[in-house]
């Protein structure tokens, strides 16, 4: 059995900067695995710009913004292994994976980083009536077609969802030569940036569709068509505004789910609304010296916020290694999400384990203009921020710091709720 220090399951955004931070504090023996044939994960196919503006400050591509991190790996010396397919962890940090020149191995970790990022969410988790013909793709496959392949995946296209990979593939294929018809959402408001949504449909005159659905595919060998319905608050369709819409592709951007069946077979707790890990101020789950970050703990709006929390992921492992207890209940303070607010990541803080601050993020439910994020310890509230504009495309951050947490020492709760006033 092999051994090492911290061991990173998976080499995307996350997984890089999580082993950089983690070597950076001083742990040499640290290893990455990752499933593909190279590092960088799904960055390597966002070849459009906008990634890097808070991390390098500057306006990078996706492969440019990987590259940063993978050449500092490389400089590092930091292990890696590609190709490789982890197919079992354990709750005493034992991983189990395969891959065609080692074949079965096992390896035991001191500390593990889940890093496995998120997967999209297929046709068959819609329930849309239709044959199973050919032309349906989820958005990130599409773009790996475009992007990577070379291959255009056809000429007549209609995106539903409105996700910003969505958004992002809309004026894609448009910029390939494909007539985007329309972009269908289910809800009465983007599920994207605001800034994708003008510069990706605005600035090319594609159609967005809010509070409408797909409700039948049409088509035997090549889809043909799709009808369209406007939904009522209950997101049942209306019945008399149904719209047919001719085309030949059908991309589908309705979620993103966190890779969290590794996490299951380790015991780790599972939140119901992010289908992340729950996890503690250090960024570490329920089962002692596993640690997750990336868009696998929460899905992220921005690649910038991802290293941001790996980089604090690599460095809560390090100091575990070196015998640093996270896991003290007993003082935990739990947050509570409510009142228009989906979920706080971290779910507990422990003060013990702060040094200067947490950063706490999380969306929204729905879009509320004019409103506040108010936050709670207890029943003393100690935020209570004007925001123009609060929507669930876009990720929010509370600052909790140290000298807060010492003021209220009996604190049990600390509660997060949009406020109208």
């Amino acid at each position: 059995m092999q051994e090492y220090d911290i061991v990173i399951i998976g080499g995307g955004p996350a997984g890089l900067a999580a082993a950089i931070s983690a070597k950076e504090k001083g742990i040499d023996n640290v290893l990455i695995i990752e499933r593909e044939g190279v590092l960088g994960g799904i960055l390597n196919q966002c070849i459009h710009n906008g990634f890097g503006l808070h991390t390098f400050k500057e306006e990078l591509t996706g492969p440019e913004y990987a590259d940063r991190y993978i050449k500092k790996v490389l400089e590092m010396k930091i292990p890696y292994k590609l190709n490789t397919m982890v197919i079992d962890l354990n709750k005493d940090k034992i991983i189990t994976a395969v891959n065609q020149d080692d074949g079965i191995i096992e390896i035991k970790a001191k500390a593990v980083i889940l890093a496995m990022g998120c997967r999209e969410r297929p046709r068959g988790a819609l329930n849309i009536p239709g044959s199973r013909c050919a032309g349906i793709f989820t958005a990130g496959t599409a773009q790996k077609f475009v992007n990577i392949e070379g291959y255009m995946p056809g000429k007549e296209v209609v995106v539903l969802g409105s996700g910003d990979i969505g958004l992002i593939m809309a004026r894609r294929m448009t910029l390939e030569g494909a007539k985007v018809k329309a972009v269908v959402e289910l809800m009465p408001y983007s599920s994207g940036l605001k800034r994708n949504i003008v510069q990706c449909l605005d600035d090319f005159d594609i159609p967005l569709k809010l509070s409408h659905t797909v409700i039948d595919i049409k088509g035997k060998d090549r889809i043909e068509g799709v009808t369209i319905a406007k939904v009522d608050e209950n997101r049942k369709p209306i019945k008399g505004t149904e719209e047919y819409i001719s085309c030949d592709t059908l991309l589908l951007s309705v979620g993103l789910i966190p890779e969290n069946e590794l996490s299951r077979k380790a015991e780790i707790g599972i939140s119901r609304v992010t289908s992340g890990p729950i996890v503690n101020e250090s960024l570490e789950t329920g089962v002692e010296g596993i640690f997750a970050c990336g868009n696998v703990l929460h899905v992220h709006d921005l690649v910038d916020n991802v290293s941001m929390e790996s980089h604090m992921a690599g460095e809560n492992a390090a100091r575990y290694v070196k015998g640093m207890n996270f896991n003290n209940k007993e003082n935990a303070i739990e947050l509570i999400a409510t009142d228009g607010v989906r979920y706080t990541v971290p779910k507990y803080i422990n003060p013990d384990n702060v040094e200067n601050f947490i950063q706490v993020r999380f969306i929204v439910g729905n879009v509320y203009k004019s409103s506040y994020i108010s936050v709670y310890f207890d029943d003393n509230r100690k935020f209570h921020i004007k925001k123009r504009i609060l929507t669930p495309g876009e990720m929010e951050e509370v600052r909790i710091t140290k000298a807060m947490l010492e003021k209220h020492p009996q604190c049990k709760k600390i509660i997060f709720k949009v406020e109208e006033e």
